[in-house]
């Protein structure tokens, strides 16, 4: 860390948070206590990567240990044993998808090899060091250092011979579908080339009408160069449309010596890479590269500022802000440019801000886009305007946008969430007829058949709005995610709530009562008979056998005990349905005495929470606790389930300060203890807010009383408003007797 803490600037070397971030946590199999009873061993996988680039970046640089871009399988894993070179990498964090446009630049010495099985180094993790900015690691067989570092589209990358020898660079385009090009030109010192981006789930394999573009330069001069397929090595300068394609570039170094290569992306044209190098990194030297992205890192971690003696908490506390500050994905280059949503390598220009995509909405919309409009309401902002702007580009508002195309991945409608939410919260620089008009458009009409099939429109919306419901007749076959009809009625209900209350905003009376009739769909799917949800038949019978605590096929990735809970526009509506207040307490033990709460995936973050809509609100203080305590720890194998684009991380963050956004659409946060003796949040509008623990004694966590400024607060919750007003919140906890 030594040389991390020389390149840092003295304005943030006193505060030093980005030395808790642990990169490498979610990069192994989960070794948290409440893991080790799933079964399924791929859901123990966290799958985050060793991201190096400021938040919200257009492209993460990372160790690749994996080769391809396949689905599921991230770049890196910590316990595999051979490295394959540094990828910029588009890898969803925390996700079960695909990288893609993507490529990697491995260093190698002494006699020139182009299989990977014959590069590839044994990868050991002595003497690696890795930050949210910096990332190094010795290459034993070759007896070399690689460094990096980068910015928002570009990266440095700093070789250095630790005994003198050849050296090759080997740069290869990631396609698995023998697609792409790369090109030298060795007497400027440059290497580009692209890789094609394909779509998955709707419209799966065809072209995504854009590809992920380099431009390399190489800061010394060529003793020789060429390209490769596989292992043909051939004396040439280009290659194209082959399988495992690669350039090559070789040097003469003595001990001690370096090789500094400069990267820039982008996702329009290598020539648009090269104006994003030049424009962010330019002539400016590895040192000052790595000094202003640890600065920015440094900023972005001190928005949060925790004082307490617990190191680990703080650790897993400033790695799960990280993780969840790597998506959305900046998608445009310095001059605005982009490539037009569901296009056809067409290219826009954004009039002012920026452009993101690889929206994991099913799971960012319940914390991690929410955390994002309390401490960066811009970035929530230019979240929303890209969202419009797909909606424009493509005719449709997107239900899950990655890859700049429409995916229908998943369930729900949550992109009108999350406008709903920010809307709410009062982000909206940006054209909000036109986001209500795209909403709307997603919750009453059809597509037709092709755009449909094209992954437009809600799934199912037809049967949704003829019964109310999904009956179990509609398989949604034309879906990645196919039947899962309760699922899906319950999160568009949520979905209606969300958009009235954009309806309600613009005084369109008569949507307004329509869309909070339509949130009440709830009520169609819950089973009085069994207490829970279950699914139905266009007959209204239910189907039959019911069972509460299996995988059924009406329900996503979860159970209908689970899913019964989701009902956050209207608690009092399920309170009624379930028989009280008692009752839904009654069900929320017994979901964690069955242990059948599982926090690994995203239908169940609201549960712990429920408690408080209960006359025992210190049962959510007590399961929060645990779960804090059980489901993340430190190190590789910190994380207990899929991060899932920062959901994961961002219910740590929120929970470990004593509130959660149940319902986000509300603006309405459900407290709970906090995890720290002290944090200050500081707000964009330069408001702080201190929140201070009092304990009455070393045992204490259940709420005795919350003031804000002094006042006593009625409740066990708080608004957005009251929150980023600033102040001192304090938590005066107590032991149960």
């Amino acid at each position: 860390m030594a040389l991390i803490a020389l390149a840092c600037n003295q304005s943030f070397a006193q505060k030093q948070l980005i030395k808790y971030v642990q990169p490498f946590s979610g990069t192994s199999a989960s070794t948290t206590s409440a893991s080790q009873h799933i079964e399924d061993k791929t859901e123990r996988l966290a799958n985050t990567i060793p991201a190096v680039a400021p938040p919200f970046s257009m492209t993460q640089w990372t160790p690749q240990t994996q080769l391809s871009e396949t689905k599921c399988l991230a770049p890196y894993y910590y316990n595999n044993k051979k490295i394959y070179g540094f990828r910029g990498s588009h890898w969803i964090s925390g996700s079960c998808t695909q990288d893609y446009g993507s490529f990697t630049i491995m260093a190698i010495s002494g006699k020139l090899k182009t299989l990977p099985s014959a590069y590839a180094d044994d990868y050991s993790h002595s003497g690696e060091v890795a930050t949210p900015a910096y990332y190094k690691v010795n290459l034993p067989r070759y007896n070399l250092q690689v460094e990096l570092t980068a910015t928002l589209r570009s990266s440095v990358m700093k070789i250095t011979a630790l005994q003198a020898d050849s050296v090759y660079l080997l740069i290869t385009p990631n396609s698995d579908q023998k697609k792409g090009a790369i090109r030298i030109d060795a007497t400027k010192g440059e290497v580009t080339g692209y890789n094609p981006a394909h779509r998955i789930y709707q419209g799966w394999g065809q072209p995504a009408g854009f590809s992920g573009y380099f431009f390399t330069q190489i800061k010394r001069g060529f003793s020789n160069s060429g390209v490769f397929t596989e292992e043909k090595i051939l004396h040439q300068q280009s290659i194209g449309n082959q399988k495992d394609i690669g350039a090559y570039v070789g040097f003469k170094l003595q001990k001690g010596e370096s090789i500094l290569v400069y990267s820039g992306t982008s996702f329009t044209s290598v020539e648009s890479a090269k104006l994003n190098l030049k424009s962010e990194i330019n002539t400016d030297s590895f040192e000052q590269v790595l000094s202003k992205t640890t600065a920015v890192w440094e900023k972005s971690l001190s928005q949060i500022d925790i004082t307490d003696q617990d190191e680990k908490r703080k650790r897993i506390f400033y790695t799960a802000l990280y993780h969840a500050k790597q998506h959305p994905r900046l998608f445009n280059d310095v001059d605005g440019g982009y490539p037009a949503f569901s296009g056809n390598y067409q290219r826009k220009v954004i009039d002012k801000g920026d452009y993101y995509d690889d929206f994991s909405m099913w799971d960012i919309y319940r914390a991690q886009l929410p955390l994002v409009e309390l401490l960066n309401p811009s970035y929530a902002n230019a979240f929303a305007k890209s969202l419009v702007l797909k909606g424009q580009q493509g005719g449709w508002l997107p239900i899950f946008p990655c890859w700049n195309s429409y995916t229908a991945a998943m369930i729900g409608d949550h992109s009108t969430a999350f406008l709903a939410s920010a809307y709410n919260k009062g982000i909206r620089d940006y054209d909000v007829n036109e986001a209500y008009r795209l909403m709307r458009q997603n919750a009453f009409d059809m597509p037709d058949s092709a755009s449909y099939l094209d992954g437009k429109g809600r799934r199912g919306i037809n049967s949704y709005l003829k019964y109310g419901y999904i009956p179990m007749e509609d398989s949604i076959p034309n879906a990645f995610h196919k039947k899962e009809q309760v699922s899906r009625t319950l999160e568009y209900a949520y979905d209606d709530y969300a958009l009235a209350t954009v309806a309600k905003g613009l005084g369109k009376t008569d949507d307004y009562n329509t869309l909070m009739k339509r949130s009440g769909n709830y009520q169609h799917v819950f089973n009085k008979e069994v207490g829970m949800v279950s699914g139905r038949y266009a007959s209204g019978k239910w189907y039959q056998p019911f069972y509460a605590d299996h995988r059924e096929p009406y329900i996503t990735e979860g159970t209908p005990r689970q899913y019964t809970f989701y009902v956050p526009q209207d608690m009092p509506g399920l309170i009624k349905l379930m028989g009280g207040q008692k009752q839904l307490e009654n069900e929320l033990d017994s979901i964690f005495k069955k242990k059948e709460y599982w926090h690994g995936n995203e239908p169940g973050h609201q549960i712990p929470f429920l408690y408080n809509f209960t006359n025992s609100p210190w049962k959510t203080q007590q399961a929060v606790t645990r779960i804090l305590d059980e489901e993340y720890s430190d190190g590789p194998g910190g994380l207990s389930g899929n991060d899932d684009a920062g959901q994961m991380s961002a219910w740590y963050v929120f929970a470990a300060l004593g509130f959660y956004p149940v319902d986000p659409v509300s603006g309405i946060y459900q407290m709970t203890s906090p995890a720290f003796t002290q944090a200050s949040l500081s707000f964009s509008n330069g408001k702080v807010l201190r929140i201070n623990r009092v304990k009455s004694s070393s045992n204490a966590m259940y709420i005795a009383k919350i003031t804000l400024n002094g006042k006593t607060l009625a409740g066990n919750q708080i608004s957005h408003k009251e929150l980023t007003a600033g102040g001192v919140l304090t938590f005066y906890l107590k032991e149960m007797k």
